[in-house]
């Protein structure tokens, strides 16, 4: 029987593609960014699909995605940063999956993320204070879906390793 997948989880900017990618390459197993998978199925990024069709379009196909994700085995999923955020989403990755949080201090989140624009929910004139209201409502909504929680407020190979060295 093949090994359950790995799912990454955390706020937005927290390293989860980083981390996911060098944790794939050191296991030798697959890497799928979840927005990216979804980017590549509907042919546009996430901030056009929010921009054309809305948040409720966005989180019914992270939803399919992650339902199709979950059926596979042994792979490493970078969950987008609402992906766990909704209890059914928790559920589906579960049933095949270990939910490891990679926690980042606010503080080093609003560092990483000053000049993105890639984020639909941040591209407002309040951008900081937006950011910090999602992170005080995700991170306990992360903390209830992990299985693991590790302290991302290192080095991805850092983090890499305590990932393998607790499962």
């Amino acid at each position: 029987m093949k090994q359950k997948n790995i799912i990454l989880c955390g706020f937005m900017g927290c390293g989860k593609s980083t981390v996911g990618a060098l944790l794939a390459k050191k296991n030798g197993m697959s890497f799928i960014d979840l927005d990216s998978y979804i980017e590549k199925k509907q042919n546009k990024t996430v901030s056009e699909i929010f921009e054309e069709s809305g948040e409720e379009h966005f989180r019914m196909l992270e939803r399919e995605a992650a339902r199709e994700l979950s059926e596979k085995r042994g792979i490493i999923i970078a969950a987008g940063g609402g992906t766990l955020t909704f209890k059914e989403n928790v559920d589906i990755l579960h049933k095949n999956g270990i939910i490891i949080l990679l926690d980042v201090p606010v503080e080093k989140i609003a560092a990483r993320l000053k000049n993105d624009t890639t984020r639909p929910l941040l591209n407002r004139e309040d951008k900081e204070s937006a950011m910090r209201e999602l992170y005080s409502k995700r991170l306990p909504l992360y903390r209830d879906a992990a299985d693991i929680i590790i302290n991302a407020n290192q080095s991805p190979m850092s983090i890499c390793m305590d990932i393998m060295s607790q499962i």
